[in-house]
């Protein structure tokens, strides 16, 4: 039976393109748009977790992710 997980994505902008990270996997996809990149990750996530074993899933999943911004002096 199917059931639904929530992941982290990431998303930033690289030349003209967009570039998602799922840090939890380190799982990556890119798209023209975000919502392109966020579709396209949530397709690559789907697709490890369906084909890796159960074992590279646990040793590759990272259960506490922080996203946070930090202020640091330049110059």
């Amino acid at each position: 039976m199917r059931h639904q997980e929530q992941f982290t994505a990431i998303i930033e902008k690289e030349d003209n393109d967009y570039v998602a990270l799922c840090p939890e996997l380190d799982v990556a996809s890119q798209g023209k748009t975000v919502e392109e990149a966020r579709q396209n990750l949530r397709e690559a996530i789907e697709l490890f977790l369906e084909c890796a074993s159960e074992k590279e899933v646990k040793e590759r999943l990272h259960d506490e992710i922080f996203v946070t911004r930090l202020e640091v002096s330049v110059g």
